[in-house]
């Protein structure tokens, strides 16, 4: 190896134990990308899909959290417990019942998370730069800010589909993104000598 090639290598401990276990970041990045290719195909029935999995979710844990409050007699926060689950269960129910209604709410709110993804892998990316696939990163960031933002820039005409839509490509930068760290990670482990 010579002494221009060792001192583009990362450093050891920006992967920490990734070095080690890259393999694993690697598979679950190609499942996400063969997940999110799936989900292209179908993006009406993936909107509808994950929004009443969402409602459905809500009715799960505020049953539950009801159902708990009968075994709590004398907490001080009984009453505001209940009332927790009982939303919850009310959101959840109108959630299933009116799941396109419920797009056009959740639509807004993956948009301003995608933007919060987004610009938290463009930092990411950052941070590894000079790095091996550190621009793939970056690129990634980039993409999952520009999903955002279109997400509400068509807010609420694109509401039934663009869930979907966008949760697919999302999946698919997100195990594109990870694949790159993993491959930068497997190269900084051989690096190392044993």
């Amino acid at each position: 190896m010579t002494q221009s090639t060792v001192a583009s290598l990362p450093h050891p401990r920006l992967f920490g134990e990734l070095r080690r276990h890259w393999r694993w970041l690697l598979a679950v990045g190609i499942l996400s990308v063969v997940l999110g290719t799936i989900g292209l195909g179908m993006t009406w029935m993936l909107t509808l899909a994950s929004v009443v999995y969402f409602g459905i979710l809500l009715i799960v844990i505020g049953g539950v959290q009801i159902l708990q409050t009968f075994k709590c007699s004398g907490w001080k926060s009984i009453a505001l417990h209940g009332l927790i689950g009982l939303l919850y269960l009310a959101a959840g129910i109108m959630i299933v019942s009116r799941p396109l209604l419920a797009s056009l709410t959740l639509t807004w709110a993956l948009g301003f998370m995608l933007i919060v993804v987004g610009v938290m892998r463009i930092v990411v990316g950052v941070q590894h730069r000079g790095t091996s696939g550190w621009g793939g990163g970056l690129v990634g960031g980039i993409i999952t800010l520009l999903l955002g933002l279109l997400i509400l820039a068509r807010w609420p005409s694109s509401a039934f589909w663009v869930i979907g839509f966008f949760l697919a490509i999302e999946l698919i930068v997100n195990g594109w993104t990870q694949i790159l760290v993993a491959l930068a990670a497997r190269r900084a482990h051989r690096a190392v000598p044993a």
